[in-house]
């Protein structure tokens, strides 16, 4: 058979190997050693016919090829005893195997490369021009200093009392707990940020949550701290 090559189409001479066995349609696992070798030599003498240098590593798997042809050949001695008797071929086709699959796992690097080369970030950017300053939280403290805060009233209860558990069928709704506050808020006008948490159950504390920071944004209550450890107040805002 007739194979044409073209030169330096091959990374290393396992590679040109795999080529040779995958083109003569054999199996790996029973390689046909002294066809494969003559089509590699065919290979090395063709790059010697066109003046191209030929790699080391190149030679030295020809002289393996070789070795291996040279063993097949010769006569097998008869042993008193009956000994497995080693492939020649064995520790060629090993290497053969690994390089085919780490040759495998490469193709599949190199098409996820691609697929991720074809992926666009954006850069980031000021968002200060979206920013709606009317409905700029108006307050002296910080997102984190309430949800501090309100961890701390948590535990404050939970050391108490235990939290309520039982299922109702009234919803506890955000609209309803913002309706409460400012009921408390016009006859009080200036309460503790603990105290709009009389009930302790995880429905009513995350709507009422809610209501304060939307009231907040709303500006229909201002929160207030002192001092950095000082107690959080929630104020009716004065009428400008």
């Amino acid at each position: 058979m007739n194979i044409e090559f073209k030169i330096n189409e091959f990374s290393g001479p396992l590679d040109l190997l795999l080529h040779l066995i995958k083109e003569a349609k054999m199996d790996i696992m029973d390689i046909e050693i002294e066809k494969i070798t003559k089509q590699y030599m065919d290979y090395l003498a063709l790059q010697e016919k066109m003046n191209l240098e030929i790699a080391s590593e190149y030679l030295v798997l020809a002289s393996e090829l070789l070795e291996i042809k040279s063993k097949l050949l010769l006569p097998r001695e008869k042993l008193e005893e009956e000994v497995e008797e080693v492939d020649p071929r064995e520790e060629l086709v090993n290497r053969l195997l690994e390089y085919q699959a780490y040759k495998e796992i490469t193709k599949v690097l190199h098409d996820k490369e691609s697929l991720r080369s074809e992926i666009y970030t954006k850069a980031p950017e000021n968002i200060k021009e979206y920013i709606d300053e009317s409905k700029e939280i108006k307050c002296d403290v910080t997102l984190d200093d309430l949800i501090e805060a309100f961890k701390k009233y948590l535990q404050r209860k939970k050391e108490n009392e235990p939290l309520k558990t039982k299922v109702t069928v009234n919803e506890i709704s955000v609209s309803s707990r913002r309706y409460d506050i400012k009921k408390m808020l016009s006859l009080k006008r200036r309460v503790s940020f603990f105290e709009l948490f009389p009930v302790v159950s995880k429905e009513y504390v995350v709507a009422t949550f809610l209501a304060i920071l939307e009231m907040a944004k709303d500006r229909e209550l201002i929160i207030k701290q002192d001092n950095t450890f000082s107690e959080i107040i929630c104020e009716v805002p004065n009428e400008e």
